[in-house]
C-alpha cells in the first residue's frame, strides 16, 4: 500500500515527530529548517502539511501543494492560512484549538493578578532598584469585583471559573453559545455589551475577525468605569491599539495586561513606555505541557487526514458553524470515525450508508450523514473524497446514502447509528458523546459494549463458550502486544463480542492465530 505523506514545515514538539516517524503507513517529511522557497518543492509531494505561525499558507503555498488534502495548524490561530483559496482546491484546513487551552488561561490569570497588585513593577523595584518601599504599591483585591467576559469558550469559561474562585461576579458575553452554558455555572449571561463594558475588569477570549476586531475602540472606552482594567491574551488587534494608549494615558484605564499585538514582534510599541501595563510577547502557548499537547495532536490529526480517518476540528467544513451548537462539530467528527471504522469491520464493495440521530443531534443528520460518507469511502476513494464531493462520488459509484431523525433515546442523551450496508453484509455501530467529551462506542451489531472510540483496536466474535478470554490473552501475550483495555459483550445468540484495546500495531501472524482459535467466529483490527 502507498504510504500518506506528511510534511511538517515548522518545528513542534519532538513526541509529536516520534508519531510521525513511527508510523509505518506515514512517509515523514522534516522540512522545518528549510528555506521557505525550497519548502514549495517539498510540499508538492505531500498529503498533509503541518505548519506554525512562520509558514504562510497562501496562494504560492497552495499552487504548489498539488496533491494536498489536508493542513493542520499547530496552535489556535489561523491568520496566516488563506482558508477560503484552500477550499476552493479542496485543501481541509484543520487547527489544535484546545492543546494550549490552560496555558491561555493561566496566563490570562497572571496578567490579570499582576494588574491588580502591579506585581511585575514591585518586583523590579526591589530587585533592580534595590528599593524597600511598601507603601508605594498599593493594589486592589479580586474579591468581589465584577468581571466582564467576552468569548465564553474553552478558555474564556475556564478563565471565568478560576475567576470565580477568588470569589469575582462573573458576567459572559458570548452571542454563540447557549445561555445555559454560563448560568449553570451561577454566572451571569447577557446579550447586551453594555453591561460588560460596566466591569471592573475586562478579559477578552474571541477568535479574530471581522467582527472582533477593534471590538473595543475609543466608544467603548469612553463607556467603561473610570479605572478599569484590560486584558488581552487572545489575539492582537481585538483591542484598538491608539485607543488603548489613550485610555491609559488619560487614567480611564487604570490597567492593562497584554500579551499579543496587532503586529508582532512588537519591540518598540508605544504601549511598552507606560508604567501601567503588564506586557509579555505572546506567550499564550508557551508551557511545556502545551507544546507537547500541541505537537503530539497535530502529529495525530495529521495521521487521520492522511489515511482518511477524521478531519479533526475542520475550519473549512459544509457548515456554517456559526449556525450550529458547539455540541454538534465533536458528534460530525465522530460520525466519520465511526463510518471508517465500519467500513474497516466489513471491507467489501459499499452499497448503502444510512445514518440515524436521536437526540438533538437528530436536527443534524444530514450534515453527519456527508461525514459518514467521507469516512467509510477513504479507504477505497483514495484522495479523491472529500465533503464537498462525497454525495457526488457516492452516486456515481451507485452508493446509497440514506439519513433519519429518530424519537429520542430513553439512554442517551444524543445517539448516532451508523449502518454500512456491503456486498458481504451490514455492520451497523452506535455511539455517543457523554459529558466527559470523550467519543465511545455503545452498541456494535447488536452487542451492548462501551468503547472509546480511539487507538489499534481487535474486535474478536466468537462462540460464548469458557476459555476464550485466556486463549486470546496467552496469544497476544506470545507475539508481544501488550492489552490497554479490554472490553467484552454478549448477545441471545450465545456470541460473545471482545473489544481489545492495544498499544502497538497488530501484524497478520498475530491475527492469523486469534483467528484459528476454535472458538472465534470473526476477527477485525481497526487502527483509529
Amino acid at each position: 500500500m502507498k504510504k500518506h505523506t506528511i510534511v511538517v514545515c515548522d518545528h513542534i514538539h519532538e513526541a509529536g515527530l516520534a508519531m510521525l516517524r513511527n508510523d509505518k503507513d506515514i512517509n515523514f517529511i522534516m522540512a522545518a529548517d528549510e528555506d521557505k522557497i525550497k519548502l514549495l518543492d517539498i510540499i508538492a509531494q505531500a498529503d498533509v502539511a503541518i505548519t506554525r505561525s512562520s509558514t504562510d499558507v497562501d496562494a504560492k503555498f497552495i499552487a504548489a501543494a498539488k496533491n494536498m488534502k489536508a493542513i493542520v495548524r499547530a496552535g489556535v490561530g489561523v491568520d496566516n492560512v488563506d482558508i477560503d483559496g484552500c477550499s476552493k482546491e479542496g485543501i481541509i484546513v484543520m487547527n489544535v484549538p484546545t492543546a494550549n487551552t490552560i496555558a491561555a488561561v493561566e496566563l490570562t490569570m497572571a496578567h490579570m493578578l499582576s494588574c491588580m497588585r502591579m506585581f511585575p513593577y514591585s518586583h523590579n523595584h526591589l530587585k533592580l532598584d534595590r528599593v524597600w518601599k511598601r507603601e508605594k504599591w498599593y493594589g486592589y483585591e479580586m474579591k468581589g469585583k465584577k468581571l466582564g467576559v467576552i468569548g465564553f469558550g474553552n478558555i474564556g469559561s475556564r478563565v471565568a471559573k478560576r475567576a470565580q474562585a477568588f470569589e469575582m461576579e462573573i458576567v459572559a458575553y458570548d452571542p454563540y453559545i447557549h445561555p445555559s452554558k454560563v448560568t449553570d455555572c451561577d454566572m451571569t449571561y447577557t446579550k447586551n455589551f453594555e453591561d460588560i463594558l460596566a466591569c471592573d475588569i475586562i478579559t477578552i477570549h474571541t477568535p479574530k475577525n471581522q467582527e472582533t476586531i477593534g471590538m473595543i475602540d475609543a466608544q467603548e472606552i469612553a463607556k467603561m468605569k473610570d479605572g478599569v482594567v484590560l486584558i488581552n491574551c487572545a489575539r492582537g488587534g481585538l483591542y484598538n491599539e491608539e485607543a488603548l494608549y489613550n485610555g491609559l494615558t488619560s487614567g480611564k484605564i487604570r490597567f492593562a495586561g497584554i500579551d499579543v499585538f496587532n503586529k508582532e514582534p512588537a519591540t518598540d510599541h508605544p504601549l511598552l513606555d507606560l508604567d501601567n501595563v503588564t506586557v509579555s510577547p505572546h506567550l499564550g502557548a508557551n508551557t511545556f505541557e502545551s507544546q507537547y499537547n500541541i505537537g503530539t495532536e497535530a502529529a495525530q490529526n495529521a495521521i487521520e487526514a492522511a489515511k482518511g480517518i477524521s478531519f479533526a476540528h475542520a475550519m473549512n467544513l459544509p457548515i456554517d458553524e456559526s449556525k450550529i451548537p458547539s455540541y454538534v462539530k465533536p458528534f460530525l467528527e465522530m460520525g466519520q470515525k465511526i463510518g471508517f471504522l465500519a467500513s474497516q469491520m466489513n471491507k467489501s464493495q459499499i452499497i448503502a450508508i444510512k445514518v440515524s440521530g436521536q437526540g438533538d443531534i437528530s436536527n443534524y443528520v444530514e450534515s453527519l450523514s456527508t461525514f459518514v460518507a467521507v469516512g467509510a469511502m477513504s479507504q477505497n476513494s483514495g484522495d479523491t473524497i472529500n465533503y464537498v464531493n462525497a454525495e457526488f462520488v457516492a452516486k456515481e459509484k451507485g452508493i446509497k446514502i440514506e439519513s433519519e431523525a429518530l424519537a429520542d433515546s430513553s439512554v442517551f442523551k444524543n445517539l448516532i447509528t451508523v449502518k454500512l450496508t456491503t456486498a458481504e453484509g451490514t455492520t451497523s455501530i452506535s455511539a455517543t458523546i457523554f459529558d466527559d467529551g470523550v467519543k465511545r462506542m455503545v452498541a456494535i451489531d447488536g452487542f451492548d459494549i462501551e468503547v472509546a472510540l480511539k487507538g489499534d483496536m481487535i474486535m474478536f466474535k466468537n462462540s460464548d463458550v469458557p476459555g476464550v478470554i485466556g486463549s486470546i490473552g496467552t496469544t497476544l501475550g506470545k507475539n508481544n502486544v501488550n492489552i490497554a483495555d479490554f472490553s467484552l459483550a454478549r448477545n441471545n445468540k450465545a456470541q460473545a463480542l471482545a473489544i481489545i484495546l492495544v498499544d502497538s500495531p497488530v501484524d497478520e501472524k498475530t491475527l492469523s492465530e486469534l483467528e484459528s482459535l476454535e472458538a472465534c467466529i470473526s476477527v477485525n483490527y481497526v487502527r483509529l
